[in-house]
């Protein structure tokens, strides 16, 4: 017998996250032999203060064991952690949180309760869409002349070219090689995006820089020479928006190029910048600790200097009437993406939601958070990204290991409670528009690691390797299509491409040369996604088995007459695997293994088999589904 789980409702309710001023019940079931006489709910309030709450016993469960509850209304934004204690005929009793949310003897871990702001809004337009990230150079070219091309750039002649990826006689690697991929070569294939379902493109920086990555901006104002102008950019943009495709910008603002107008260490931009003058505006932008050549930078990094956000100045030039973020909002972006967002304070990121929203209320604000977001300490400080204000968004590292670790043989039931805690700590507007990946510019190509190359190197997989990757990949697909939150596809990952980590994961969408069986996988997940909107848009989950090789859950939401549910199903063994016991009447076969199985007997799964069933129940007489 379960006696707590915060993940079901009978024990704990509402679910989830919650708004502040919300009353929260809570029900603990005991042993009668416990001869419990009193039990409490503690409280821990976001300034530490504990709180102890009287439990009333509430009648019998069965005939051998008892009901006890409380409710407790959170008044203010923030998060709260709690724990049971008991007075019993054995003493003092402690319930605390263990695996699945479950209450275990010897558990050490209290239970995490999110509060958000009940005003907290986030933008609906991305919400049961399919995001896509473009690496803007190497994603596809129009071949249109560029005008003002610095000349020190090197530019690959042969579009299928490996990466630069060797050091240069003084031993660094300059990421200063380019393929020529641009803005007017993005627009040229919206359509192929379109029929891939996608309904919003992230672009990794596209402003003036001088590295093929563009995270050392030179300047916020102008797009880089070697992607167009902004007359392309607001034509990107119209043309994506015709056929329902938004615009995500990548938002560098914890630090900018060391060879930028603002800094100017190289000299490019004249005799200005804070490097060359401190009489420079942008001067107090930076910390020097000793002027020109002791500075703070990004991870020590000299090309990259910190910024100062908190500068009234630099937070002007972002979030003003007159800044960066509005005027690309008004140029046709729907959002921006944070860099680096546990390294901006909050209260830069509080004004440049404000800024964002002031210019368009729908103007998503999503963040690199690559932890828990809902609990991330950065720095001595727990942040509040989550609670209203600040992101509506993050991009969902957890889910991307949780879908990789499961394919490669971590315990099936880690990877559920994993995933279970990302839903249970995020506020539900904020679940329904997570950034689901399984790759990005800063990780392995997921087909790299799911066919097991465990080195950095240009090697490719092998053909044993790779046919099991491909494999595991359509699984991974098909997890990351049906889990609470958006998909994102990296550039190429539908087309098959490798590659381990920088530049390998950097190289050019491989036109002419994908993979299309792969492609027409991920049109067809982009479709269910469509069809089945209702469900995977808003609807909850719940783990149904999570054992040995298969990873099971459900996707569900209450209807007038009861519930409609997506049952998942996935077994990562290359033999035949087992769901024992399992009832699924009125189910209707919708994609994967041969089906039906016995109403009410074990289910199975071929060698890297996964189902897709649609399930309808009705209201029972007491109200359950």
């Amino acid at each position: 017998m379960t006696l707590f789980n915060s993940r079901n409702s009978i024990h704990r309710s509402p679910l989830g996250a919650v708004a502040d001023g919300t009353r929260v019940h809570f029900k603990i079931t005991l042993p009668r032999n416990m001869q419990c006489s009193a039990s409490y709910l503690l409280v821990q309030h976001p300034d530490n203060r504990i709180e102890c709450l009287d439990m009333f016993w509430c009648g019998m469960n069965g005939n051998d064991y008892e009901w006890w509850e409380c409710h407790f209304t959170p008044q203010k934004t923030g998060l709260y952690f709690y724990h049971f204690e008991l007075r019993t005929s054995r003493g003092r009793s402690v319930l605390k949180k263990d695996l699945g949310g479950e209450a275990r003897a010897g558990a050490r871990e209290d239970w995490q309760l999110t509060v958000y702001d009940g005003a907290y809004k986030t933008p609906d337009w991305l919400a049961g869409g399919i995001l896509y990230q473009i690496f803007p150079d190497r994603f596809a070219s129009s071949g249109k002349a560029k005008e003002n091309v610095p000349a020190d750039r090197t530019l690959h002649e042969n579009w299928l070219d490996q990466p630069d990826w060797k050091p240069n006689a003084q031993g660094i690697v300059t990421n200063s090689d380019f393929f020529g991929g641009d803005l007017k070569g993005i627009e040229e294939k919206l359509d192929y995006l379109a029929s891939l379902g996608v309904t919003c493109i992230y672009l990794n920086p596209i402003f003036e820089s001088h590295s093929n990555h563009r995270y050392d901006t030179a300047n916020y104002e102008k797009i880089d020479p070697l992607l167009g102008d902004e007359e392309d950019f607001r034509s990107l943009c119209a043309a994506a928006k015709e056929r329902n495709i938004h615009v995500l910008l990548d938002g560098v603002f914890s630090h900018t190029g060391s060879d930028s107008i603002y800094f100017n260490r190289e000299g490019r931009y004249g005799d200005g910048g804070a490097y060359r003058s401190q009489s420079s505006p942008y001067y107090p932008w930076y910390s020097f600790r000793s002027w020109p050549n002791d500075y703070e930078c990004w991870w020590n990094f000299v090309t990259l200097p910190n910024v100062r956000e908190e500068n009234p100045a630099y937070d002007n030039y972002i979030n003003g009437e007159d800044g960066i973020i509005r005027h690309w909002l008004e140029a046709g972006a729907s959002g921006w993406r944070l860099d680096v967002a546990d390294e901006l304070p909050d209260g830069f990121i509080d004004r440049l939601n404000r800024a964002a929203k002031a210019q368009d209320e729908n103007a998503m604000v999503l963040g690199e958070v690559w932890e828990d977001a809902s609990n991330k300490t950065a720095y001595g400080v727990r942040r509040r990204y989550l609670l209203g204000g600040q992101l509506d968004s993050v991009m969902n590292y957890p889910f991307r290991d949780a879908i990789l670790g499961f394919l490669l043989g971590e315990h099936a039931s880690l990877i559920m409670d994993r995933i279970e805690t990302i839903v249970e700590n995020y506020p539900p507007q904020v679940l329904r528009i997570l950034m689901n990946h399984i790759g990005t510019h800063d990780t392995e190509r997921a087909l790299t690691v799911l066919g097991g190359c465990e080195w950095q190197s240009a090697h490719t997989l092998s053909p044993e390797q790779r046919e099991t990757g491909l494999e595991r990949m359509r699984l991974a697909a098909f997890l990351q299509f049906m889990l609470p939150g958006v998909p994102c596809i990296y550039y190429g990952d539908e087309a098959g491409m490798e590659g381990y980590r920088d530049p390998f994961n950097r190289a050019c969408y491989p036109w002419g040369h994908e993979d299309e069986d792969l492609i027409a996988w991920y049109r067809y997940l982009g479709l269910l996604r469509q069809e089945h909107g209702d469900i995977l848009k808003d609807g909850g989950l719940r783990s149904v088995y999570a054992h040995d090789n298969v990873l099971s859950f459900e996707r569900y939401v209450e209807t007038e007459g009861g519930e409609d549910a997506l049952f998942v199903a996935v077994n990562r063994s290359m033999e035949n695997a087992v769901i024992p016991g399992l009832h699924l009447d009125n189910a209707e076969f919708i994609f994967g293994a041969p089906y039906p199985n016995p109403a009410g007997g074990d289910f199975k799964l071929p060698p890297f088999g996964f189902t897709l069933l649609r399930i309808h129940r009705e209201k029972t007489e007491n109200g359950e589904s």
